[in-house]
């Protein structure tokens, strides 16, 4: 075997360990930001937000069956708050699909 195979072979076996990192802590330095995403987080999926969406699919819904919305403008509506609070379990559902675990 030449040389440079060889040592492309070693640079390969040894390139695993420099990617294997360890997941799930938060880096140093990350607890002011992660407290902000908390904050919003709590603010996008509150009790002020659920009643904010209730009302909104209600009368979007209302101004579907009087005709005064069209149907593919109310469904948006609806697929977005579904999205809006759903998207922890759809994100979890990806990450298993991925195989990532944390």
């Amino acid at each position: 075997m030449r040389r440079s195979h060889l040592t492309g072979v070693i640079f390969l076996g040894a390139g695993g360990n420099a990617f294997a990192q360890a997941v799930g802590g938060d880096p140093a330095g990350s607890s002011p930001i992660t407290g902000a995403l908390l904050w919003i987080q709590g603010t996008l999926l509150g009790n002020l937000a659920t009643t904010a969406a209730v009302i909104a699919v209600a009368v979007v819904g209302l101004l579907m069956l009087t005709g005064r919305i069209d149907w593919k403008r109310g469904a948006t509506v609806i697929l977005g708050a579904f999205i809006l609070f759903g998207a922890a379990t759809i994100v979890a559902g990806i990450r298993s699909a991925a195989g990532l675990h944390t």
